[in-house]
């Protein structure tokens, strides 16, 4: 009977060297569980710097975009700009154009104004004068007339205060009984104005 309680005893109650066979053999298992975990871990925080290095350069790509689409768009209003300031000088040259149309042919006409008018300045006694003379009125008038249908027409300047923007003095002389200073005596050449536009200013003596 006492053996058998010393083997039942045996079979429930292990050694303590079973005990430590056993937290041995226990102990690779929950090391290699712990291994196993780690990478997992490491794993993560490997994961999560990668992740924010994404996310800034993509942050970084929109905002290179960004500011390259407003710079397109800054040129794309200059560029619009310089088009309208373009197109409105463009019609102001053309209305400019338009309203002093002819001015060359007119300054070029008035040297043919100055020498019929020097023409029918000369005396004549005989008749074969007088109708050369008759003709180059008529010449002279039909000139003129066209001259003023085109708007050209001639500077106010005998007897009339000196202006410096439509008369160009050439000689001064004193003033004499009621004259008044800057006043012009007399017109050496006659001035022509195309509407507001000076032609050609008057040559004058005027009085100081």
């Amino acid at each position: 009977m006492a053996n058998d309680n010393t083997d039942k005893q045996a079979t429930e109650f292990p050694s303590e060297k079973d005990l430590d066979a056993q937290t041995k053999d226990a102990t690779p298992d929950s090391a290699q569980a712990a291994a196993t975990d780690a990478p997992t871990a490491d794993a993560q925080q490997q994961a999560t710097p990668e992740t924010a290095s994404e996310t800034d350069q993509l942050k970084a790509d929109l905002a290179a975009a960004t500011q390259k689409s407003d710079d397109f768009e800054d040129k794309y209003l200059r560029a619009e700009a310089e088009i309208q300031n373009m197109n409105t000088r463009f019609k102001k040259e053309r209305v400019q154009l338009l309203k002093y149309e002819g001015q060359d042919l007119a300054k070029d006409i008035l040297p043919v104004i100055d020498n019929l008018e020097r023409a029918l300045a000369i005396d004549v006694s005989d008749q074969n004068g007088e109708q050369l003379k008759k003709g180059i009125q008529m010449v002279y008038d039909h000139l003129e007339r066209t001259l003023k249908d085109h708007q050209v027409t001639e500077i106010d300047a005998q007897d009339a205060t000196f202006d410096p923007t439509i008369h160009q003095a050439v000689q001064t002389v004193a003033v004499e009984g009621d004259q008044k200073p800057e006043t012009i005596v007399k017109v050496l050449q006659k001035g022509y104005c195309l509407k507001d536009r000076v032609l050609r200013p008057a040559m004058v003596v005027v009085a100081q």
